[in-house]
């Protein structure tokens, strides 16, 4: 899709959050894997997610690795993960 259509407003929805494989609990933290096709491969996409002060707190992030499978997207997903909450643990929210 060109630069202008999405500048005006011809762009596609955002990815649906559909969750690939199991949930991964890690230091407190939810991990989940939402990859999306992209392009004929599925792209790198995950929900990091915490309860803090009684509230769910989420932090979406994707990358630009692609695979040739949802799963394998996914299996990377929850790596990518792992490294953003070991990095940053509770500033991911704040």
């Amino acid at each position: 899709m060109s630069f202008l259509k999405r500048l005006f407003g011809g762009a596609e929805k955002s990815p649906a959050q559909e969750t690939v494989g199991k949930p991964e609990e890690h230091k407190g933290f939810t991990i989940r894997a939402t990859p999306f096709s992209e392009q004929g491969q599925f792209q790198t996409c995950g929900v990091i997610s915490k309860e803090v002060g009684g509230e769910l707190k989420e932090h979406r992030f994707v990358r630009a690795d692609r695979f040739p499978s949802a799963d394998l997207a996914a299996e990377h997903a929850i790596r990518k993960g792992r490294q953003i909450v070991d990095e940053q643990g509770d500033a991911l929210f704040g």
